[in-house]
């Protein structure tokens, strides 16, 4: 066994086990009490899969334990004892990122977890996880997975958005947008629990980074009269990017943000980015590149492919969607410019290219690109709070002026505010 890990979350926890070769595996659950067990085949009770005895945490939603032990010669047997029935998935992963093969054993409730539960019942997030995140010693061999290793296209261009050039002067103070309905913002923290994105040279992970800047941008939201943030993930875990984009159609969202920090092979890239969808091919080479390794995320992250939703595939399929694509240009047009007063720019427009989390085709959706964490510089200041407020800010100031001049279709109210 090479390692063992455990992702708890209200939403569903996650196992895996990771091992040099594939595992054959059984599994069965048990009622009063409620248990799942998994027999291990090939694998042998080491000092790895006995530590996940001691990785169950006491606020996990659905495990109360987990006992291991020999079944049979050869055999494994590993006992979850849980809190209630769930239901469960295991299924394998082919050798992705980081990782080698792993076995993953994702507990969901019996009755799924209502998004639409958020903006009801909305609870204070937290701030500041990214200051308890772990530091590791040294760089890791590949800041973004095996994609790092291919051939990157030719050299990224820094260019300053100089405030006020070219483009009437902002206001100081963004009015507030006028609308007659309750507004949903959904903010995507991109990657997560197994899939960890990009990594600086000091360690600092971009799943730490994007979870901090969303909960910020969200805070900021719901302050405003009018407005109300949902978060994709309120945890260090996995989200797939159909689901992702699932949860926003099932909260009727009015915009999409998705909050990254971006890597490179090169530690002097530099700047802030912003991305919408496109029906057309990449407008650069750097951008068709940024798309691919994004979309590899359900790779590392570990999606269940047995697991199939028509209604969402159809979703996914649908590109007719110019009006969309053009509303999301606007807002990351405004967003763009609000980044450009606190940070270089890689290009003063937005850019364009295939990201599978843009693909809603109803919901003007970008993908913010914050700053290169594989910049010594700028990982720095990602990591610091009075940065990821400034962040924060302009994403939530382009957010608004985008309303102020877009406002949103009248129809029912969705929420109000607690």
């Amino acid at each position: 066994m090479i390692a063992s890990r455990v992702w708890p979350a209200e939403e569903y926890t996650r196992v895996t086990f990771e091992t040099a070769r594939p595992v054959r595996h059984q599994f069965f659950t048990v009622a009063d009490p409620a248990r799942l067990v998994l027999d291990l085949e090939g694998v042998s009770l080491d000092a790895e899969l006995k530590s996940i005895v001691g990785k169950v945490r006491e606020d996990d939603p659905y495990i109360r334990q987990v006992r291991v032990a020999v079944n049979r010669p050869n055999v494994a047997r590993v006992v979850f004892d849980l809190k209630s029935p769930v239901k469960a998935y295991v299924f394998p992963l082919a050798p992705a990122g980081e990782y080698r093969h792993r076995l993953v054993l994702d507990l969901y409730p019996e009755t799924p977890r209502d998004p639409l539960l958020a903006l009801v019942q909305p609870r204070p997030d937290p701030i500041g996880e990214i200051a308890r995140a772990p530091v590791m010693e040294s760089p890791p061999a590949s800041p973004a997975g095996p994609v790092a290793e291919a051939a990157p296209p030719g050299p990224l261009p820094v260019v300053r958005l100089e405030p006020g050039k070219g483009e009437p002067a902002k206001p100081a103070k963004v009015p507030a947008p006028v609308v007659d309905r309750m507004v949903t913002i959904v903010i995507d923290a991109g990657h997560g629990g197994e899939d960890p994105g990009a990594r600086g040279r000091r360690g600092t992970r971009e799943k730490d980074v994007t979870l901090a800047i969303s909960r910020r941008v969200k805070e900021r939201i719901d302050r405003e009269p009018g407005m109300r943030a949902v978060l994709t993930r309120d945890g260090d875990y996995f989200i797939g990017l159909a689901q992702r984009v699932q949860k926003a159609r099932r909260v009727n969202a009015d915009l999409f943000v998705s909050v990254h920090a971006d890597a490179w092979v090169r530690p002097d890239a530099r700047g802030s980015s912003v991305f919408a969808l496109s029906e057309r091919g990449a407008t650069s080479a750097a951008a068709r590149w940024l798309a691919k390794r994004e979309n590899e995320s359900d790779l590392i992250g570990g999606v269940n492919l047995d697991v199939k939703d028509p209604v969402l595939a159809r979703t996914l399929l649908d590109l007719s969607q110019t009006a969309t694509i053009n509303d999301s240009l606007k807002l990351g047009k405004e967003v763009l410019g609000e980044l450009g007063d606190i940070n270089h720019l890689h290009k003063a427009s937005v850019e364009q290219a295939g990201f599978a989390v843009l693909k809603s085709p109803d919901i003007p959706s970008i993908l913010v690109e914050t700053a290169f964490i594989s910049n010594p510089d700028e990982e720095a200041r990602l990591k610091d709070g009075g940065y990821q407020d400034k962040l924060a800010d302009a994403i939530f100031q382009g957010i608004k002026r985008y309303l102020a001049q877009n406002p949103p279709l009248s129809r029912a109210r969705l929420a109000q505010n607690p």
